[in-house]
C-alpha cells in the first residue's frame, strides 16, 4: 500500500513539474489568458467542459475507491463472494442516457463556438493571408507587406505584427502539406490546407507578444515552426508599417 501511494505521489509530482515547462518556442502548456474575443470563447468553452468533467471524474473515482476499500479481500471471510446483481433495467438505462446527454451538450456548445469563430467575416478592418510551408509562415498584408517567419529553435522568429482593437480577417493557405496555425491566447487551431482556404479572425485588445506553434505534424522541421504575434497600439503599428514600406527593417 505504501509503495503504491509513493508511486501515485511521484506521478502527480511529475505531472505538476511537466505543466510548468514550456514547449519549444516558449508556448506554455497552461491555457493562457485570452486577448481576443474568439480566444475568450474557446477559453470559456474549455472551462465549462472541464467543470462537469472534473466532477464526473471525481465522482467515479471516489465510488471506485469506496468499493475497493469496502469490499477488499482482507476484510472478508475465506471464499467470500460479493452479492451478484443482474438485470437492473433502470440503472442500465440511466448510466447509458446520462453520458449521452453530457456528450450531446458538449458537442452542441463546441459546434456553436467553432461555427462562430472559424467562419469568414464581413466586418473586417484589414485582411491578412497566412500561408504555411515547410517549415515556416508567411503573412501577406493588403498593403503589400509580407512578413516571413522561417522555423528555428535557436531564437525568436520575426513577429507577425498587428494593431490592437482592429478586426482582422485571417485567410489560411498551405503550399505543400497541411499545417495548423495556433496561438492559444488569440484563437483556436486553424488548418492551412493546400488548395483550400480556411478562415478565422482576431481582434487583440491588449498590446503584447503572443506565442504559438504549428499544431499539425508536417515533417521533420515541424517543431521549429514557431509563431509570434506582436500586437501594437495603432500609433506604433502605423510607424512599423512606414518602416517596412521604406525598407528600413532594422
Amino acid at each position: 500500500m505504501k509503495a503504491s501511494a509513493r508511486a501515485l505521489f511521484t506521478l502527480l509530482l511529475a505531472a505538476v513539474v511537466l505543466c510548468s515547462c514550456e514547449a519549444p518556442g516558449g508556448v506554455s502548456p497552461i491555457f493562457p489568458q485570452p486577448v481576443s474575443p474568439n480566444g475568450q470563447g474557446i477559453y470559456d468553452l474549455y472551462v465549462w467542459i472541464s467543470i462537469p468533467a472534473i466532477i464526473i471524474f471525481l465522482g467515479v473515482e471516489l465510488a471506485l475507491l469506496w468499493v475497493v476499500i469496502r469490499y477488499r479481500r482482507s476484510r472478508q471471510p475465506a471464499g467470500y463472494v460479493p452479492p451478484q446483481v443482474h438485470g437492473n433495467n433502470a440503472l442500465e438505462i440511466a448510466w447509458t442516457i446520462a453520458p449521452l446527454i453530457v456528450v450531446l451538450v458538449i458537442a452542441a456548445f463546441s459546434f456553436y463556438t467553432l461555427q462562430k469563430d472559424f467562419q469568414p467575416i464581413s466586418n473586417q478592418q484589414m485582411t491578412v493571408i497566412v500561408s504555411g510551408h515547410q517549415f515556416g509562415w508567411d503573412y501577406k498584408y493588403e498593403n503589400g507587406i509580407v512578413v516571413h517567419q522561417e522555423g528555428t529553435l535557436s531564437g525568436d522568429v520575426t513577429p507577425f505584427v498587428v494593431p490592437t482593437n482592429t478586426m482582422i480577417k485571417l485567410v489560411f493557405q498551405g503550399t505543400d502539406v497541411i499545417h495548423s496555425w495556433w496561438v492559444p491566447a488569440i484563437s483556436g487551431k486553424t488548418d492551412a490546407v493546400p488548395g483550400y482556404d480556411n478562415f478565422s479572425w482576431m481582434k487583440v485588445d491588449k498590446a503584447g507578444v503572443y506565442r504559438g506553434e504549428c499544431a499539425e505534424l508536417c515533417g521533420v522541421g515541424h517543431s521549429t515552426m514557431q509563431i509570434i504575434v506582436q500586437a501594437m497600439d495603432q500609433k506604433d503599428y502605423d510607424l512599423w508599417v512606414r518602416v517596412q514600406q521604406s525598407g528600413q527593417h532594422g
